[in-house]
């Protein structure tokens, strides 16, 4: 849909893949109504310091504020959640504390993000958390300074930088993870096995191929009981079990939605949108990546904010003229003094090797392979991972030559 037509735009999400959406509409030239709609009552923020410098007290709640690149002249909806979406109509429909709303569009961002699986079966007992928002961070560090001993359920990238903040305060840390090794989706089985070292080395007892059974306690959680029938004393328990998209609001839209909205690879939501100009961008988006010739939903801050961005340049621009978006995929995390990055996807990959560096002084870079070409590099040695753009964007060789 050309850009001049567009007159009434609705963003559903103010983190950051709605913000980045709603401040490129903006500078792109869009001129027309804008509305955004947060689920949270907060101002935009920064969510990679929750489970790091926010936790530990290192910055200040105000300190993790998105600034706003410019004023955006939006409309803000701030507690307010979609219930519903008509594409017939062109409408979403909202409630906002006990009011029910409608917003009529021309063009929709679908930045909804995604929520913190909950603990299944019976109700858990006080002291069980997850840690998704500003304020659940805020209540879990309101805990922590009581000296709790603490119990982190599920060793994915919240668990196990939960665990690292937790431990670097002091605190005694129990890190319990189904699998064999914290990090095993996503780094793989050669690699994830030295996280779980680092943090054996900094004092966390790492319990691996346990679940857990039961919490115990009356009325507030006093310990963990596991599968293999130990009982670990317990204070306060965050439980990371990745999320969900949040995209119930979409059940009978017409929309593609499979683990999230299905998009192609310039955000363009599939399905039967009705004619209507439907984009969706971050934790919410599973966007079609050339490279990768799949469909990729990615869970990270740098990805959400760029297919903000992207996404807005599509809806001003309409699919048929819209460019793909190809950049590709980066995560970071801190644990302790280490800073692992990894540029690229290793799904699916069948073979390893460490290009550089040594494992065992924590400064390496490793290269990730499958059917001869290179398709994703880790390092820990600070922003290096950069170098190797190029041989992962032209599926390179593996293993690639180091770049000089």
């Amino acid at each position: 849909m050309p850009s001049h037509q567009l007159r009434e735009v609705v963003v559903v999400g103010a983190g950051v893949a709605g913000t980045r959406a709603a401040e490129a509409l903006r500078q792109d030239g869009y001129d027309g109504a804008l509305t955004i709609v947060g689920a949270e009552r907060h101002a935009p923020y920064h969510r990679p310091p929750l489970s790091k410098k926010l936790l530990t007290g290192q910055v200040h709640r105000a300190g993790v504020d998105l600034a706003p690149q410019f004023e955006l002249e939006a409309r803000v909806l701030r507690g307010a959640s979609a219930i519903k979406l008509d594409l017939s109509s062109r409408t979403v429909h909202l409630r906002d504390e006990n009011q029910d709303l409608s917003l009529q569009f021309d063009g929709l961002v679908i930045a909804s993000g995604a929520t913190p699986r909950r603990w299944p079966g019976a109700p858990v007992p006080d002291g069980v958390l997850t840690l998704r928002t500003v304020d659940d961070c805020l209540a879990i560090r309101e805990r922590l300074g009581s000296r709790p001993r603490v119990v982190v359920v599920g060793g994915g990238f919240i668990g196990a930088e939960v665990a690292a903040s937790c431990r670097s305060i002091g605190l005694e840390v129990v890190l319990v993870e189904k699998a064999t090794s914290p990090l095993l989706a996503a780094l793989g089985k050669e690699l994830s096995p030295r996280w779980a070292e680092l943090h054996r080395q900094h004092g966390v007892d790492v319990r691996v191929g346990v679940g857990v059974d039961s919490f115990l306690g009356d009325g507030r959680v006093e310990a963990v009981r596991l599968t293999d029938g130990s009982r670990v004393p317990a204070d306060v328990v965050i439980v990371g079990l990745g999320v969900t998209p949040v995209t119930d609001w979409l059940d009978g839209s017409g929309l593609r939605v499979d683990d999230g909205v299905v998009c192609d690879g310039t955000g363009a939501a599939e399905g039967d949108t009705g004619g209507a100009a439907v984009v969706a961008a971050g934790d919410v988006a599973r966007w079609w990546h050339p490279l990768y010739e799949r469909h990729l939903r990615t869970e990270h801050w740098e990805d959400a904010g760029r297919q903000g961005e992207a996404a807005a340049r599509t809806l001003l621009a309409g699919p048929d003229r819209a460019d793909t978006f190809d950049e590709l995929p980066y995560f970071w995390s801190d644990q302790y003094d280490v800073k692992v990055q990894m540029l690229g996807v290793p799904t699916d990959y069948d073979a390893v090797d460490i290009v550089e560096g040594d494992p065992d002084a924590w400064e390496f870079l490793a290269a990730y392979g499958r059917g001869g070409r290179t398709i994703a590099v880790l390092g820990t040695i600070p922003n290096r991972v950069y170098a190797y753009r190029d041989a992962i964007a032209e599926r390179a060789e593996f293993p690639p030559k180091r770049p000089d």
